[in-house]
Parts: structure tokens; C-alpha cells; sequence
């Protein structure tokens, strides 16, 4: 572990460096371009060949340590946020850092160079691939929308945008480390987290003069305002087991104040636990848009999208992160007993594989915020990068007999690439959920 420590602070002007020009230099998913050329050309000085993802940012590369085995991914998240408040955004995007992603390629950066210190790989076997992913916050659905209906994008993640690729072909077992305000030198693992499912609603009625003759209207935004109320008042419904959340917004209400609204957009996630879960709870969801926009002789184009699926962390992948971190000074906490509600794509990549998302401290305020700040860069980089190559080492070294063994006891949820694909097909769904038939009113809400 002294090595390991050396390895990377001997890299801590690269590293610091790295954060500073990306917090600096923020950009949304699938527009990281100039992040993606920076981290490129800090990559290819330091001697590694990269595969990039072609039309969309990201890249990997690997480093073969010679001698067969499993491949560990370790990942690194590009994208930023949209918070215009922020102190530091960019004034032309609003786009900042409040996610810590910067601290992640940072120490990305960190694991690449120490890989290639000499004696780095003594004792290792298998591989490790090294993962710049795009679009990890599901933002601007919009933008990504129209990049799928464009052929460039099938998915909204990043993370899954390279399984459907085939960048993570051939990776056995993986993790990312997130930044967290945790505090200096700290770092923890909780047992998993939600998934979601993305939506978009149009509600459709008639436009009519609000003040002359709004009897002949049909009024869009009141039946929005009926959908909200309905999915409010199902929230007793949902299991607290379940960890079910939803939280629609209205992203366009109507045009002119004297034109009754004819157009009402919404979008919502459906956050829950397990796969299950999410599907009965959308399905409420559904059933209250259609019969709001009945109720007022309107009709609503519910489309749902493929969002994250719940991440899924093992005890004994998270026991090589607490050996990996208190190997290099780092305090882990045990997070046994909690649950986050907030969704992420390496959820995805956890139900394909074994796959943890350990937190490490080193930012202050709240995240996702304008008072998110990473405070202590030499926690959430220099920390990080170290406590992930110690990992690295504790599970390919001895053969790898710690990483084959998580890979030997994973139950994986999908068998293969082809059914985690499939599933997501299933779910996809762009429909009118109102028929209006012979003085009947049928609702048609499910796929």
C-alpha cells in the first residue's frame, strides 16, 4: 500500500490540475467535447491507445497486466449540471460541477498514471479498463430526445450508451467512486439505491378566447392541474419499503393568459427500489394522467423512456473498499442499513455485473445545488485515486482470487447484454391514453 501511496502522489499536480481545468471547464452529457479532447490527449502523453465512443464523448483504454484474468472497469463520469444560480457556473450554459463529477476523471486521471509507474502491476493479474463516460445526470431530455430520434443515442446514460456499444464487452466486474460531503479523508459504501423510470406528458385539448368564449375550449392546464393533484393523493399507496418517489414538473403551461391552454407539457421520474416496484408505481402514474385528461374531455401522449436501474452492491465487494481505503489512510464508514433515492446509471451497469459506487468525502454544501463546492480536492481526487488502485491491486493481485470470487457468487439480473436490452425495450411506450369512441371513453394506458 506504500507503493500505491507513492504511485499517485507523485501524480498530485496532474491530478489537482485535471480538477481544476474541468470544474473551470463544465459541460452537460453528450456535449463533453472538450473535456473528453482534454482527457484524451492527458491519456495518449501518458502512453495508453484509446477506443473512443466515435459520435458521442468518452473513450476506454486498458492496461493488460500480462498474465490472464478478470477485467475490472473503473469508471470516471465527464458531465456536469444545469444550476445558473451556481456562484461558478458557466455565464453561457449555466452548466457547473455541483455533482463532483470534475473530482472523478480527475482521479481517473490519478489511477491512469500510477498504472504506469513501474512495478505497478507486480503481482496482478487480468485487466483493468479505464472508463471516460458521458451523461451520467439525466438532464436536458429534450436535447437527448432529438439525439435518438436523430440515430446517434439509444439510451439517455452514458453508462448505458456504452453497454449497448459494446465498451464493457468483456468487463467481468467494476466501480466509480463519487464524491460526497462526507468529510476530509472519509469514505463509505451503502447497500444500493433506486432506479427510475423518465416520462413525458403532453396534454391536449382546444384553444378558445378565455374571456369570449371559453366554453368552447378545453383546458390543457386544468387537466394537468388534476393529474398533479391525483398523483399527490396516491403517495399513500406507495411501500415505504419501496422507496418509491415522484416528482413531476410543468415544463410549458400555455401560451397567451387570453387563450384557453390547448398544450400542456410535463415531464417525472419514477424512483423506486427494484424493477417491480417502478412498474407498479408508473402504472398508477399512468392511470391518473389518462383519467385527469378524461375527466376533462382532453387527451394526453404519455411517453416513457428508459431510465436507471436500482444499483445492487455486495457486501463482499464492498468489504475490498473498506480493506483498500483503511490500507491507505482513509477512515470507511459502514453504510449497512441505508438507502439512497437518488438514481444513477451504474445502477444499470450493477444489474449486468458487480458493481459498487463507494462515496469519498472532500466537498462541502448540497449536492446538486448552488452552494455545492468541492472544498478539499485532496480528499475527493488525490484519496480517491489512491483508494481505487488499492482496490485494484487487493482484487487482481494473488491471481485475482478476490475479484473471481465476487464475480464467482454475483447472481446477475439480466444473463446477458441481449435480455438487459430487451428489457428496456419492453418498457419504452409513446401512446395517446385517452380513445373517445361512440359516446365512450376508453382509457389505454399500458404498453
Amino acid at each position: 500500500m506504500n507503493t500505491v501511496i507513492k504511485h499517485v502522489e507523485k501524480h498530485r499536480a496532474l491530478i489537482l490540475g485535471t480538477m481544476d481545468h474541468i470544474w473551470k471547464h463544465p459541460e452537460t452529457g453528450y456535449k463533453e467535447w472538450n473535456t473528453h479532447k482534454y482527457l484524451a490527449d492527458i491519456f495518449r502523453n501518458l502512453g495508453y491507445t484509446l477506443t473512443e465512443a466515435g459520435n458521442i464523448p468518452g473513450f476506454i483504454t486498458e492496461v493488460d497486466t500480462g498474465r490472464p484474468g478478470p477485467t475490472v472497469g473503473v469508471f470516471g463520469e465527464m458531465d456536469g449540471l444545469v444550476i445558473p444560480g451556481h456562484p461558478e457556473c458557466d455565464p453561457q450554459t449555466g452548466a457547473v460541477h455541483a455533482c463532483g463529477h470534475c473530482a472523478q476523471v480527475a482521479a481517473l486521471v490519478g489511477i491512469a498514471a500510477a498504472l504506469k509507474e513501474p512495478g505497478a502491476l507486480d503481482g496482478l493479474c487480468g485487466k483493468i479498463r479505464l472508463i471516460a463516460v458521458p451523461a451520467e445526470e439525466l438532464i436536458e431530455i429534450e436535447y437527448r430526445q432529438a439525439l435518438r430520434k436523430q440515430g446517434i443515442i439509444r439510451f439517455f446514460g452514458g453508462k448505458q450508451e456504452f453497454i449497448y456499444r459494446g465498451l464493457l464487452d468483456g468487463v467481468d466486474l467494476s466501480f466509480m467512486v463519487h464524491t460526497s460531503p462526507i468529510g476530509k479523508h472519509t469514505a463509505r459504501c451503502i447497500p444500493g439505491s433506486n432506479g427510475f423510470l423518465s416520462k413525458t406528458v403532453t396534454f391536449e385539448g382546444v384553444a378558445a378566447h378565455a374571456g369570449g368564449n371559453p366554453h368552447l375550449g378545453v383546458n390543457a392546464l386544468y387537466a394537468a392541474n388534476a393529474a398533479l393533484s391525483m398523483i399527490n393523493n396516491l403517495r399513500e399507496t406507495f411501500q415505504d419499503e419501496d422507496h418509491i418517489r415522484v416528482h413531476p414538473i410543468i415544463t410549458g403551461g400555455g401560451d397567451a393568459v387570453n387563450t384557453i391552454p390547448d398544450k400542456v407539457t410535463m415531464e417525472s421520474f419514477i424512483r423506486g427500489a427494484n424493477v417491480q416496484a417502478i412498474a407498479n408505481a408508473n402504472r398508477k402514474v399512468n392511470r391518473a394522467l389518462a383519467a385527469s385528461a378524461a375527466g376533462m374531455g382532453a387527451n394526453v401522449r404519455i411517453t416513457d423512456l428508459p431510465g436507471h436501474l436500482p444499483r445492487i452492491h455486495k457486501q463482499d465487494f464492498i468489504d475490498v473498499f473498506s480493506q483498500a481505503a483503511k490500507g491507505v489512510g482513509i477512515h470507511f464508514e459502514d453504510g449497512a442499513g441505508s438507502w439512497s433515492a437518488a438514481c444513477s446509471d451504474m445502477g444499470d451497469v450493477s444489474n449486468l455485473m458487480p458493481g459498487l459506487h463507494p462515496s469519498i468525502g472532500g466537498t462541502a454544501g448540497t449536492e446538486h445545488a448552488v452552494d455545492f463546492v468541492i472544498d478539499h480536492p485532496e480528499t475527493a481526487c488525490v484519496d480517491s485515486a489512491k483508494m481505487q488502485v488499492a482496490a485494484i491491486r487487493l482484487l487482481l493481485q494473488e491471481d485475482a482470487a478476490r475479484a473471481r470470487a465476487i464475480v464467482d457468487a454475483y447472481e446477475p439480473t439480466f444473463p446477458n447484454k441481449e435480455a438487459y436490452l430487451a428489457f428496456w425495450d419492453s418498457a419504452d411506450m409513446d401512446k395517446y391514453a385517452v380513445q373517445y369512441q361512440d359516446g365512450k371513453i376508453i382509457l389505454d394506458f399500458e404498453k
